[in-house]
């Protein structure tokens, strides 16, 4: 390896020092810089001819590489706050015949952010591969599993990669059956705390006079005490369903886990400090019941800042066609009938229906349609009578124009593909060239 670097001029040596992504320094065993690039050199707002030769303390706020000299041991990752916010640079001393004759200095992320950025890509990309091989699912969601193609779901992704490495609590409103555990577990699959328990509790289904003693804990014989939900979530995430259901008084004692992070079980004034980040969730809107002063104020505006509104599965139908394949694949597999198809019409009535259960009436009825079809196709007549009978017009509680377009487009082409079996007499009846019309009918799925 040493003789085919030798073979490098020092040309392309500083070509390469130059134009990484990385900023470089060098320092001698005096802690005075003999090697600085240029990209550094902008940064630090200093040219390279006044930086040769000084003291490196003298040129880079708060450097530390003389201390890695001193050590002899390396520095990786560190937080170095210079010029106004934190680096992450590695400090590694150079050794030559066992003494140490300088040191080496790189910073691969100029600032935390630009960490946190690639800490969720890579986290991202590690579930895409966990996913193809089937090593973590266990019901476990990640990023990749939110379906959908609306403005408003990409919207929600890229906040989820954005917020996902912080500890802040994140709220998420959605109607009942919109899928709001996906997207609390996505953002824990995507944090820091992924490798650590993903505990969730809903604040619904358990007895009022439960929940105290569910949520924080009970001392118990004097001796000991039972974890609640927030100690059992230590480290990790604790995705509190349906937040709006939890009573008053107990709003109160969570404000202050969440100011002080401390719990207090029930049948002790001991307080024991927690690291939990928090989720939760409502299926109403939690600022009318501020208005109407049924939740406490103070919580909500602690836990308000970062708020995912999941749309209902109405104001995102062109979603629909995503979900349906998803789970008409999942639920085939399950009931061991693969190539299961969807027959144009009944594609077209269930797009028309209105969905008031969500995404989860959805998989409802495809699970309950794979096993009622007979033969490889899912006709109109096995769809549940509600769904042929229901059909849905344009609806003015889609969230933008263009939904409301495209949802009144598919009510047309499907009028006259009910009427009209000659593509080119519908596509002049339209005004439209026959590859237009080819290609809306496959984006409507028609």
């Amino acid at each position: 390896m040493e003789n085919k670097l030798k073979l490098l001029s020092p040309e392309v040596i500083s070509q390469i020092l130059e134009t990484a992504f990385q900023w470089f320094v060098v320092v001698d065993r005096a802690a005075k810089i003999i090697y600085i690039n240029d990209e550094y050199c902008r940064f630090l707002e200093v040219s390279r001819e006044e930086a040769i030769g000084k003291h490196v303390a003298d040129v880079i706020e708060n450097s530390e590489m003389h201390l890695v000299m001193e050590k002899g041991i390396a520095q990786i990752a560190a937080p170095h706050y210079i010029k106004g916010t934190y680096m992450l640079p590695n400090r590694v001393p150079i050794i030559v015949d066992g003494e140490i004759v300088g040191a080496f200095g790189s910073v691969v992320f100029r600032d935390i952010n630009d960490w946190k950025k690639l800490s969720s890509h890579v986290r991202q990309t590690m579930d895409k591969i966990e996913s193809s091989s089937n090593q973590y699912r266990e019901s476990f969601y990640h990023l990749s599993d939110i379906k959908g193609i609306s403005p408003s779901i990409r919207k929600i992704k890229e906040t989820i990669t954005t917020i996902a490495p912080t500890k802040l609590p994140v709220l998420i409103e959605g109607e009942i059956g919109t899928g709001k555990e996906i997207f609390a577990q996505s953002i824990h699959s995507l944090s820091n705390r992924a490798e650590n328990y993903f505990v969730k509790m809903n604040c619904s289904t358990i007895p009022k006079e439960l929940l105290e003693e569910e949520l924080f804990g009970k001392y118990v014989d004097n001796q000991s005490v039972k974890k609640g939900r927030i100690q059992r979530a230590e480290g990790g995430t604790l995705f509190l369903e349906e937040i709006n259901e939890l009573p008053i008084t107990l709003q109160a004692k969570l404000l202050k886990t969440l100011q002080e992070h401390k719990v207090q079980p029930l049948g002790t004034e001991e307080e024991i400090s927690v690291d939990v980040r928090f989720i939760l969730s409502s299926n109403t809107s939690l600022a009318e019941m501020v208005r109407n002063k049924l939740f406490r104020d103070d919580l909500f505006y602690k836990i308000q800042a970062i708020t995912l509104q999941i749309p209902p599965l109405r104001e995102r139908i062109e979603d629909l066609t995503e979900l349906i394949h998803t789970f008409l694949s999942q639920y085939s597999v399950e009931a061991g009938r693969r190539g299961i198809k969807i027959e144009r019409k009944a594609w077209y009535t269930l797009q028309q229906y209105n969905w008031p259960g969500n995404v989860r009436e959805l998989q409802n009825v495809l699970q309950a349609i794979v096993h009622l079809a007979e033969g490889d196709t899912i006709t109109v007549d096995v769809l549940p009578l509600h769904i042929r009978q229901k059909r849905t017009t344009f609806s003015k509680n889609n969230n933008t124009l263009d939904e409301m377009l495209f949802q009144v487009e598919g009510q047309i082409l499907q009028e006259y593909l009910n009427n009209e079996k000659d593509k080119l007499i519908i596509a002049k009846k339209l005004g439209i060239s026959r590859s237009t019309l080819y290609e809306k009918i496959k984006k409507h799925n028609l």
